[in-house]
């Protein structure tokens, strides 16, 4: 399964100074960097910082693990493959800079919370007035009777840009993204990028506030730091998911009788597959839906079956999403720079079958079980929810 690490969240942390260290591990004569502007260099998640800068780089030395041994007795070694080694940025060096600077902004808002137009209203006015920034809404967001009927606000509405959810396709035109709500209204925002996602800055204005980390307090230095380019970033990956639908259509046949003389019923004729994919930033959802049977269904990693879940569902999360669903479910939480998934069973009948985490990378397919006497639902971070059949699967790219 592909991870696509994207810049999903910005933070406040600031950078530490410049300094360099070596591993001294496996690379006795290399050098590595931090840098507190711009890009970093990229360093291999199996190099560890050298003993004498313990110091600097404690926050370093907890998610870089030492270099594995790759020599195995006096004549065996590990085959030398370049495709085969993982580079992570150290997270204390990960900084938001912009190659032009950025003129476009889209403004998310939790729908029908009237704790949140006050808020919204003050952003908006900041972005358009002091920054002349282009903001982008979506279009119910205006609908909302307390903001249409506000002629004060009027003048500031004439400046917007508007989009429609599934209708206008905006990934090209947005330079970053600001949030005003909880979890979902940054999961929302994902959904509408399905391919690169700009920076997401996402205030604390909801119930849940895991992926949220500003306060609207002082919003006005907060933004004003992104757009200069002055902030920290959380990577946060996601998911490719493809949904593999058996396309049948019911046909008739003349007379109603077929050439061996058997009346048929209905006749389901296999004319292609639909193909659908998906951007996952939480979890993928597979349950027996409204069926009061428990749901079977097969799990394999690389094409090989390791489990068949048979209970309320499974579901399969990013780091991101073991916060989520899973951690409900009994998963363990993942920290967003470990590069993982996580699968976990919903309510299993069965006393050996617990979460699973497997490295990002590897192909994931779920499928209905031969045997299986219903079908399946699935729902990508709650969203586009649909039924699964026999024959139909998901694959994890």
């Amino acid at each position: 399964m592909e991870m696509n690490r994207e810049k999903l969240c910005t933070s406040k942390a600031d950078v530490s100074s410049d300094s360099a260290y070596h591993c001294s591990a496996c690379h006795d004569d290399e050098e590595w960097s931090s840098m507190s502007r711009g890009r970093a260099k990229s360093r291999s998640l199996s190099a560890s910082p050298a003993l004498g800068s313990t110091k600097e780089f404690r926050r370093t030395r907890s998610l870089h693990g030492p270099c594995p041994v790759t020599t195995f007795g006096p004549k065996a070694c590990m085959l030398q493959n370049p495709k085969t080694i993982m580079h992570i940025q150290d997270p204390a060096s990960q900084r938001l800079t912009w190659n032009k600077p950025p003129k476009s902004v889209l403004v998310i808002k939790k729908i029908r919370d009237a704790s949140l137009l006050q808020p919204f209203k003050e952003l908006c006015v900041y972005l358009t007035e002091e920054n002349n920034m282009i903001v982008y809404v979506e279009k119910k967001v205006l609908e909302d009777p307390a903001i249409a009927n506000d002629d004060n606000f009027g003048p500031v509405k004439k400046k917007f840009c508007t989009f429609r959810e599934d209708y206008d396709d905006i990934s090209n035109q947005i330079d970053f993204i600001i949030c005003l709500g909880g979890d979902g209204t940054l999961l929302y925002a994902s959904s509408l990028f399905q391919g690169s996602v700009p920076p997401v800055m996402a205030f604390h204005l909801g119930s849940l506030g895991f992926l949220t980390p500003f306060n609207f307090e002082n919003f006005q230095s907060q933004v004003t730091q992104v757009i200069e380019g002055n902030a920290a970033l959380v990577l946060r990956s996601r998911l490719k998911v493809k949904v593999v639908k058996e396309h049948r259509e019911k046909m008739t046949v003349q007379n109603g009788i077929e050439e061996n003389g058997v009346v048929p019923t209905n006749i389901e004729k296999e004319v292609g597959k639909q193909i659908m994919q998906y951007q996952v930033l939480n979890e993928v959802v597979v349950d027996r839906g409204p069926s009061s049977y428990l749901s079977n269904v097969d799990v394999f990693l690389d094409g090989h079956l390791i489990t068949t879940v048979q209970g309320d569902g499974v579901i399969v999360s990013t780091p991101t999403g073991s916060t989520a669903y899973a951690a409900a479910a009994g998963a363990s939480m993942i920290h967003p720079n470990v590069p993982a998934i996580m699968i976990t069973p919903i309510c299993p009948h069965s006393l050996s079958f617990r979460p699973i985490v497997v490295p990002a990378g590897v192909e994931l397919k779920i499928m209905l079980s031969p045997d299986a006497r219903n079908t399946a639902w699935v729902s990508f971070d709650g969203r586009k929810r649909q039924e699964i059949c026999h024959g139909d699967r998901l694959k994890e790219l």
